[in-house]
């Protein structure tokens, strides 16, 4: 039984050691996420945006919350991997409108679905400001994102994300106007 108390009590020290790893980390994390991001997301209040006039009565499975989060966080992704080291970026999103529509009039069973036909493209109107490490400007201007060819193209990244074309015209702005080196304006 010696033997049995033992082996109990070292799976019993591994298992609070391991605790202790994931509480540390966990801390170490929280402490990385208050440093500040190179790349800054703003939204306009979300009653001022279209799709969210456009949807009063909240359809569909996505709330205005989690496809923000999202959004916001493809954009900051991307354009980290893009931006040269100590150059930041801020993007103040004013309005948008994600790929597809609601269609009430089909039948109920549709209700919640976004029908995505070529009348109902993704937009989005923002403006932008690229600041260098000294805090000076670099650029800053305004875009009005559109892509109205969405559904003849090929269908990008994963094709069951929800946002997958709202995000490629994302992605294309940001390489369009940050990809290549540009010289300030």
């Amino acid at each position: 039984m010696k033997g049995f108390a033992r082996i109990r009590s070292l799976s019993g020290r591994i298992i609070a050691a391991g605790m202790l790893a994931v509480a540390a980390s966990t801390a170490l994390a929280t402490v990385e996420d208050k440093s500040p991001a190179r790349v800054q997301v703003t939204w306009a209040p979300a009653e001022q945006l279209t799709e969210v006039k456009d949807n009063p009565i909240r359809r569909g499975w996505m709330r205005t919350e989690e496809w923000q989060k999202s959004l916001s966080d493809r954009l900051r992704k991307r354009a980290d991997g893009l931006l040269p080291a100590g150059q930041r970026l801020e993007v103040s999103i004013d309005d948008l409108h994600l790929a597809g529509s609601f269609e009430p009039w089909r039948r109920t069973s549709l209700d919640e679905a976004r029908i995505l036909k070529d009348i109902y493209p993704p937009w989005m109107n923002l403006h932008y400001k690229l600041i260098a490490s000294d805090g000076s400007t670099i650029r800053e201007g305004a875009a009005k994102l559109r892509d109205s060819a969405y559904l003849q193209r090929a269908v990008p990244f994963n094709e069951s994300d929800p946002l997958r074309y709202d995000k490629r015209m994302i992605d294309e702005w940001l390489w369009r106007e940050f990809g290549r080196a540009k010289p300030a304006t």
